[in-house]
């Protein structure tokens, strides 16, 4: 027990630290949020890359990275690496002798373990000061083809992990490990049997042996009624629905289990009976709405965000991220288009939330395909782990008159409706992340690193890196300096990305840029302990107002120096003189500053 107190007291310390991105997706809930401000509309035009490293020479590169103790944990698919997130420099590298390949997507880190899966359905715990092998546990059988491609979940002495491997007609599960041994405690099964629950959406039982299900990304979890979310991708074969009739529960949905003993809790289908290969591939984000509801976003293949109720279960709104058309036709020997299918909407990063903007913003792909089923289904044979189950009976082709693009969307979190929206020439695959400076950043798989306002959209600054973006977009800060970093040279079989090769790369504001953000902080910090002794018991903690005038908005109705003659010099006996006795001349300059914060909050 003792043991279990510790593990969940660091995990919980990590995820709650503004300083390090100690998860996938930041947090535990997934909101992928920094509260970290240094970089800013003002100054985003002083970021300069501070280092880069190289770790391959090609090939896939769409993990997410991982920020703890200043150190920053990134894999491919045999090498995992510890690296120094202010430098570049490698720590340890490990590498696991096997000689399948296939993607990766990250690790999870707790204590003093890291933990991550392997493309022969193996999850690893190392030293996460040496890289030294703890335990080698097996996930899933590597002669069926099952994989563990998808980042583990760590949180209070157990990681959570799942099977890759849907689309070769292997049964997707989800399983808990015990940190310290590499024990496994628990399984749940994503394709039903039986008497197990949702069993009987395949009208076909034996259809359920064609399998799917698999998970492709990471899990999110809330920590305070240990619920874990899981995001369960496709049922196989893809595009031949009439094989498997029913809604082939519990395929392209969220699955809510009791992260303890694994019991089934409820769940969420986003597309039942899923004719486009449109899987739930990303792990879905949670939040209070306005209402004080607690809810749960997901963002699938389908080109929706998909906002429900978790406690009443029922869906409060969908919003289409991405070009939607024929979403209901069903594959035939007549070539059709789908949009989006397979490569399309939203792939293994999903949403993220600016809680003070109460917005979601959320990357998509936006890509047709031509689908033409070219024989007879009943000639499909089961052979479990041979590759995609309707490769023989499926064609499929780009569409040539819709060459593939990207969006990043902003939408209201109460009410799902649009606030911007940017196209891209390019795919958007990467993490999206906002921060508390007002901005929202990630890359497409063009290489162009970008950077938005939150409010507007407004592009605030591009540079291409070299090599296409398919995974982790985060910010950390080490010693008083922010830093942004994410993958770049990605090369993979879905065409998102490119084939330089991959390398992280780290960016920060340039000296001068940083002076000046650390001589405004001062001024900030200086000004809120000045307002808060002596103005708001009058204005209020936020400048709303109370016996004295709301100072939100303050900016526009007054200049600058203007406001600080105004406190100078009150023109009114209801406000009491405090120049030069007891604030001077810079006191009453950084309380000037605070105070015009208020309205930029107001903006965002």
């Amino acid at each position: 027990m003792v043991a279990l107190v510790l593990f969940c007291h660091e995990s919980c310390k990590q995820a709650a630290r503004a300083d390090e991105w100690p998860t996938y997706n930041n947090d535990y809930k997934s909101q992928r949020y920094s509260q970290l401000t240094e970089i800013d509309a003002q100054n985003v035009n002083a970021l300069r890359e501070v280092c880069r490293l190289k770790v391959s020479e090609g090939g896939s590169f769409p993990p997410g990275l991982v920020v703890v103790h200043g150190v920053m944990y990134v894999t491919r698919p045999h090498d995992t690496y510890a690296i120094d997130a202010a430098t570049c420099v490698v720590r340890w590298k490990y590498t696991y002798p096997i000689v399948q390949g296939g993607p990766n997507r990250g690790v999870a880190v707790m204590g003093d373990r890291v933990f991550r899966g392997t493309p022969n359905g193996h999850l690893l715990a190392l030293d996460a000061n040496t890289g030294r092998l703890l335990w080698d546990s097996i996930v899933g059988d590597s002669t069926m083809a099952e994989a563990v491609f998808g980042a583990p979940l760590a949180w209070n002495d157990l990681v959570f992990v799942g099977i890759t491997g849907g689309d070769s007609s292997i049964k997707g599960r989800v399983m808990a490990f015990e940190a310290t041994t590499g024990r496994e405690l628990w399984r749940f099964n994503t394709i039903p049997t039986g008497n197990e629950i949702g069993a009987d959406t395949w009208k076909l039982p034996a259809s359920a042996d064609l399998g799917g299900g698999g998970t492709w990304s990471t899990f999110t979890l809330d920590v305070s009624s240990g619920e874990l979310f899981v995001p369960v991708a496709s049922p196989a074969p893809i595009f031949l629905p009439d094989l498997r009739p029913g809604a082939n529960l519990f395929t392209n949905s969220v699955v809510v289990l009791d992260a303890r003993t694994g019991a089934l809790k409820w769940w969420y289908q986003l597309v039942p009976n899923d004719t486009h290969d449109v899987d739930l591939s990303a792990a879905p984000m949670l939040y209070i709405n306005s209402a004080g509801h607690r809810v749960v976003a997901a963002a699938g293949k389908d080109g929706y965000v998909h906002v429900v109720d978790r406690d009443s279960h029922q869906l409060l709104f969908k919003t289409a991220v991405t070009t939607i058309e024929n979403e209901h036709g069903r594959p035939s020997e007549t070539e059709s288009r789908f949009c989006p299918s397979s490569w399309g909407g939203t792939e293994w990063n999903g949403p993220a939330l600016d809680p003070s903007l109460k917005t979601i913003f959320v990357g998509a792909v936006d890509w047709c395909l031509l689908v033409k089923v070219a024989g007879d289904p009943k000639r499909y044979v089961f052979q479990p782990g041979s590759g995609p189950a309707d490769g023989t009976l499926v064609k499929t082709r780009d569409d040539p008159d819709r060459p593939p693009s990207g969006w990043v969307t902003a939408l209201d979190a109460d009410t799902g409706k649009m606030k911007w929206k940017f196209h891209d020439t390019a795919p958007i695959v990467a993490g999206v992340t906002p921060t508390a400076g007002g901005i929202v950043f990630t890359g497409d798989v063009a290489g162009n690193f970008l950077v938005f306002s939150s409010a507007t959209g407004q592009v605030l600054y591009k540079k291409n890196t070299g090599g296409g973006h398919s995974g982790g977009m985060i910010t950390y800060d080490i010693d008083g300096r922010q830093y942004i970093a994410f993958t770049s040279g990605n090369g993979s079989r879905t065409y998102y990305g490119s084939p330089s090769p991959p390398s992280i790369v780290v960016m920060a504001l340039d000296e001068e840029a940083h002076r000046a953000s650390v001589q405004h902080h001062a001024q900030l910090t200086h000004g809120q302990q000045i307002y808060r002794e002596n103005c708001s018991s009058c204005h209020g903690d936020d400048g709303d107002g109370g016996t004295g005038p709301a100072l939100k908005g303050i900016r526009d109705r007054r200049a600058y120096e203007g406001t600080m003659q105004w406190i100078k010099d009150p023109k009114t006996k209801l406000m009491p003189k405090l120049y030069p006795k007891p604030l001077d001349e810079q006191a009453v300059r950084d309380v000037t500053t605070f105070i015009r914060t208020f309205s930029e909050r107001d903006e965002r």
